[in-house]
């Protein structure tokens, strides 16, 4: 499979994934019943517990999946984040939603392009983005307690900057993988999730720092 058709198959796949991730919270989020469901009910705490196993699981057992048990699980995946997205339409504006998502399009399209086309070998930093992304997690939880707005405007700054790194060493390293003997349908979707993934957390963070909060 040349690199051109196996990148056009991921980001179709990774475009599915966002249409279902973004429709499924927008119509959930127009629903009150729906939304009284998902975060009055005790489900909250349920679906967020099944988007971390559900990922784990996809990214840890895809390749020994059929393609079909692939595609419905990273369909289920993106329904399921879907239902907890619901939120961002609920405190954001949905123009301002709109907004943020072109940014992030654009931001993500050219360190993709990048990490395609560049000839430096980027599988060296993947271990000191874990390591940022993880050391980040760990201040947003201290923050928690302090409430420090500059300290949470810094600390989406980094994230914002480690997964426009995230993109660009995934897009090389889904590249890499191409001629390893892999199920192509299956490299299609595991390269699609790990895309997914870097656009939903650089648009979240995008969103917190430019989206026009309905509270204010």
């Amino acid at each position: 499979m040349s690199q051109k058709l196996l990148m056009s198959k991921v980001f179709a796949w990774m475009f599915v994934g966002l249409l279902v991730t973004f429709l499924t919270g927008y119509v959930v989020s127009l629903n009150p019943n729906m939304i009284l469901s998902v975060f009055e009910s005790g489900w909250l705490w349920a679906l967020l517990i099944g988007e971390i196993v559900l990922v784990i699981f996809l990214s840890a057992k895809i390749f020994k999946m059929k393609p079909i048990t692939a595609k419905i699980s990273f369909l289920l995946y993106s329904f399921i984040s879907g239902l907890t997205f619901s939120s961002y339409f609920i405190v954001y504006d949905v123009q301002s939603v709109m907004y943020v998502f072109l940014i992030t399009s654009l931001i993500f399209g050219l360190f993709a392009l990048i990490g395609a086309k560049t000839k430096v070998d980027l599988s060296k930093f993947g271990t000191i983005l874990m390591m940022a992304l993880l050391s980040v997690l760990l201040c947003f939880i201290i923050n928690i307690f302090f409430n420090n707005a500059t300290f949470d405007l810094v600390l989406s700054i980094i994230v914002i900057l480690v997964f426009i790194g995230f993109t660009a060493y995934d897009t090389q390293k889904i590249l890499s993988l191409k001629d390893a003997g892999l199920p192509e349908d299956n490299l299609a979707i595991f390269g699609a999730l790990q895309l997914y993934l870097d656009f939903i957390n650089l648009f979240i963070e995008l969103l917190r720092i430019f989206g026009n909060n309905n509270n204010d």
